[in-house]
């Protein structure tokens, strides 16, 4: 708060231009050159309170969101910001059942997303994302099933927010994510999204197993565990008809994290069923390849 420029500060008066500064201004070559991109940044943020000039805001932003450094605390901090980007948010719910998602409604939110993406990725604003609960407002779209494409890109866009947030070994993120029951939406779209969405699905599954509360989680019951593996296996058959390198990369990695469990074993005994020991089957198959 203390560097934010008085026109985005919540405790300014909303609207109050921003002082020049001299000695910034006689400063030539790339810090003036990125003090006029923090000015466009500013100036945008600004915008995104207006209802009028949201809609380009929320694109010019997200187009250029590489571009502005510090845009997520920037995005945080300001006056009104978060409150307007969970508005687009939940303007959008009462589409999604029966599903009636428009391109542009699709576009323009994901837009939004974009930026909280943005926010769930910076080391700033990371924990503060996660401690407002802001994930939770994502839930409904990873919830939905039609397969219409302005679906597809508002799953997959929800899912690179959660994947910003496990990118970074946090145990803080994988303990929240499971009290929420993000594993549910995940194994979801690992069955019927598109090969991106499922990409990333897996990958927020694998991070998850990857820490050992996530594992130990996954692997505290025969149902979570089998659960994971069913559709772990059904994806494999999948490929044989449509081939993934990336995609069967994170499936092998999610399979080699389960075989770190002591239950394993236990598991394929107590369950007993040739679904359980084809998955269990498939685990050390793989095992013995990465080995080889």
């Amino acid at each position: 708060m203390a560097n934010l420029p008085q026109s985005l500060s919540m405790n300014a008066p909303f609207g109050v231009t921003s002082a020049s500064n001299p000695a910034s201004a006689a400063v030539a070559g790339a810090p003036a050159n990125k003090d006029r991109k923090m000015a466009s940044a500013e100036h945008l943020v600004l915008d995104l309170s207006s209802p009028d000039l949201r809609e380009n805001a929320l694109l010019e932003l997200s187009k250029k969101r590489e571009l502005f450094q510090d845009l997520a605390p920037l995005l945080w901090n300001s006056f009104g910001t978060i409150a307007a980007l969970l508005q687009e948010i939940v303007s959008i719910y009462p589409v999604l059942s029966p599903p009636n998602l428009s391109p542009a409604q699709s576009n323009r939110v994901c837009n939004a997303l974009a930026l909280l993406q943005c926010v769930a990725s910076h080391p700033d604003t990371r924990m503060l994302f996660l401690n407002a609960h802001i994930p939770l407002y994502l839930y409904p779209f990873l919830n939905t099933t039609s397969k219409s494409r302005p679906f597809e890109y508002l799953r997959l866009t929800s899912l690179g927010v959660i994947g910003a947030l496990v990118k970074v070994d946090d145990t803080e993120v994988i303990s929240f994510l499971l009290s929420t029951e993000i594993i549910p939406l995940c194994l979801r779209t690992m069955e019927m999204g598109s090969e991106l969405s499922k990409t990333v699905a897996t990958f927020i599954v694998q991070k998850i197993l990857l820490d050992d509360v996530g594992l130990d989680y996954i692997c505290t019951t025969a149902e979570r565990f089998f659960a994971v593996g069913r559709v772990l296996g059904n994806m494999v058959a999948a490929l044989a008809e449509q081939p993934s390198s990336r995609l069967l990369k994170h499936i092998i990695r999610c399979y080699l994290r389960l075989s770190d469990n002591p239950r394993l074993l236990h598991f394929q005994i107590k369950k007993g069923s040739k679904q359980s020991a084809g998955s269990v089957l498939l685990a050390l198959i793989v095992l013995m390849i990465l080995h080889l």
